[in-house]
Order: C-alpha cells, then structure tokens, then sequence
C-alpha cells in the first residue's frame, strides 16, 4: 500500500505548558504531558484519515530527549507510517518552539533559533474496518 495517499501525512499541534503543569524541581514537566499530546494529534490524524477519532493500541518506542518546563510552547506532530486494514503506524515528535527566560524577567521568553525535540516515540492505532 505504498502509494497510500494515507501514508506520510501529517498532524501537528502546538501548546503553551502552563506553569501549574511543572510537578518537579526545576520546574519540570513530567514525560506524561508529551504523551497526552501525542494522543491528541493521533486523534485529528485518525480523523483525517479515516474519518473516526481511532483508537490508541500502544506504542512500540518512547524517547525522553531532553526536559519540558513550564513556560514551554511546545508542538507534536504525528506522521503515518504504515497502513494496514485497520491499523495505522504513527511516528511521533514533540519539539519545544519558544522558552520561558525567567532570568531575564517574570515574563521574558524567547523563540528558539532551532526546535529542541524533547521527545519521540512510535505507535500504533486502530480504526473501524
């Protein structure tokens, strides 16, 4: 199913993590918010494929690349992999786009110059057949 026009496509979805969302010294976010998002992009990409919201089955691989914090914009993306009858292979990555900089001010923050991929991970959904 190579020529799938399924395959490859795309969902990205991005977010301020709230300061309340930091649970660790540091102000650490716990690896759960990414994965959270990652269920919601796998949502809209099933509904954009195949017209159902799906159903996460699990993943196969996840990756903590480097630490979320509050005060983070971060973005997920999912991308189709593999389609199968009922099944899709979703390869996922969560970047930080803009950081707080609080030593700068209460407020202060910047866009990053280059994405920082935090996490990624593979999975599979289901959809009705």
């Amino acid at each position: 199913m190579s020529d799938d026009p399924r395959l490859g496509m795309s969902v990205t979805h991005r977010r301020y993590v709230p300061y309340s969302h930091a649970h660790y010294g540091g102000n650490l976010v716990d690896g759960a918010y990414v994965l959270a998002m990652f269920g919601d992009v796998a949502t809209e990409l099933c509904i954009r494929t195949d017209g159902d919201e799906g159903l996460f089955a699990g993943y196969d691989d996840v990756a903590f690349r480097a630490p979320v914090m509050g005060g983070d914009v971060l973005e997920a993306t999912a991308t189709v992999t593999r389609v199968g009858t009922r099944s899709r292979g979703v390869a996922f990555e969560a970047r930080v786009v803009c950081r707080a900089e609080p030593e700068r001010g209460a407020s202060s923050a910047s866009v990053l110059a280059e994405p920082l991929v935090v996490t990624s991970a593979t999975g599979t959904v289901v959809v009705p057949g």
